[in-house]
């Protein structure tokens, strides 16, 4: 979909901000159900102007993630999505059972955007970063830039409780594995995923490495000729799932953009970018250019947006393309002067239901969803029409 989707969300957030006007509000007030939201006391956020939420005394179960969720499953009789979902019908907390389903894809040393055989950054090092977050419970925890544990979501749980922080980084975040008896070690690199290190330097400009336009060219490269998968060069799987409770969490976990300057953390780690929870409205995680979901806060966004009462399609959508008025850069722009780069959101709501949106939807076209009726793929809706290096 293109500029009839856009104009659509615009549509919707503008007929959204017009509900919140006092005047929408006095119109509201007749209705029995608006007096009686009047008796009841007002929620601590109402100060905030957020709306109220509509609750449902029970949700379906589902799982949303993206493809690593499903198409990877270490040579074990599991995907990431169906552990997941069988984990929360069996009564598993939430975050443990989704956990444990992306630990299958972090341990696959064939899925090289994520854990164990990852592709590393410019100097040949595997740093993994991933972030969790408990909805019911209203903690997160997250680490970046860990080197030698191939779980690193396990390790994000463990700052999320049993410390007082969010976030650990680099040596920190691997001492604190360490103490905790996480196997640290020496080196993540697979053969194939050191030998296409060893390709990308030789493709590479030496004098001109840092140049962000040459180093994307040199990796954009390998994926034209088949070697890399797209969604590896991007790295990242997100998995976020509801129980019939109505109980949300969601987990992002990354080896982070392939051959990223040394230290460079993306949004994966980073709460209300690569990832966000709100136990009373829903979840949202994502995929693609981190950087993007960095300076837009993306995966709050648009938690915010169903909050307002959009559903996850739209509430995506409308994400989208607050990134795309965003990007001004010229190096950021194709010949169109649309982003040269894609997004991905997974979204579901309270209610379980889900959606897949992509800036464009055409180098990764599915998304994994794992139900009742087991594990299946969806297509993406795209915001725009084309590829993000159309000339």
């Amino acid at each position: 979909m293109s500029m009839d989707r856009r104009d659509f969300v615009r549509t919707s957030a503008a007929g959204l901000a017009a509900a919140a006007t006092p005047t929408a509000g006095l119109a509201a007030a007749a209705t029995p159900a608006a007096l009686a939201a009047e008796r009841r006391p007002p929620r601590a956020s109402s100060r905030f102007g957020a709306p109220a939420v509509r609750r449902s005394p029970a949700a379906l179960p589902v799982v949303v993630s993206d493809l690593s969720g499903i198409r990877f499953n270490n040579g074990g009789p599991e995907s990431s999505v169906e552990r997941a979902f069988r984990g929360i019908v069996e009564g598993e907390d939430v975050l443990d059972a989704l956990i444990a389903g992306v630990n299958i894809p972090e341990n696959d040393p064939t899925e090289m955007g994520i854990g164990y055989g990852g592709l590393p950054n410019a100097d040949g090092v595997v740093q993994l970063d991933a972030c969790c977050m408990h909805g019911p419970r209203r903690w997160a925890g997250g680490v970046a830039a860990l080197e030698g544990v191939r779980t690193p979501s396990l390790v994000a749980k463990a700052v999320a409780e049993l410390t007082d922080h969010h976030l650990l980084v680099g040596a920190g975040a691997q001492a604190f594995a360490r103490q905790l008896g996480f196997e640290i070690e020496d080196d993540l690199n697979t053969e194939a995923s050191r030998a296409l290190w060893l390709e990308w330097r030789r493709r590479i400009d030496p004098g001109h490495w840092l140049d962000p336009r040459k180093r994307l060219e040199a990796g954009l490269s390998m994926v034209d000729d088949g070697l890399i998968p797209a969604h590896s060069f991007w790295g990242t799987t997100n998995c976020n799932a509801v129980n019939a409770d109505g109980d949300i969490c969601g987990v992002t976990t990354t080896s982070g953009l392939s051959w990223k300057i040394p230290g460079r953390t993306g949004d994966s780690p980073i709460l209300g970018a690569g990832l966000y929870v709100d136990n009373d409205v829903g979840a949202v995680g994502s995929t693609g250019r981190g950087e993007a979901n960095l300076y837009n806060l993306s995966s709050f966004l648009a938690v915010e947006f169903m909050r307002q009462g959009m559903s996850p399609l739209d509430a995506g959508m409308a994400a989208l393309e607050r990134i795309r008025s965003n990007t001004v850069e010229s190096r950021l722009l194709n010949a169109r002067g649309l982003p040269n780069f894609d997004v991905r959101f997974f979204l579901l709501d309270k209610q379980g239901e889900t959606a897949g949106v992509a800036m464009y939807g055409t180098a990764e076209t599915r998304y994994a969803v794992c139900t009742e009726n087991g594990p299946e793929e969806r297509p993406f809706e795209g915001l725009l029409e084309g590829s993000p290096r159309d000339a």
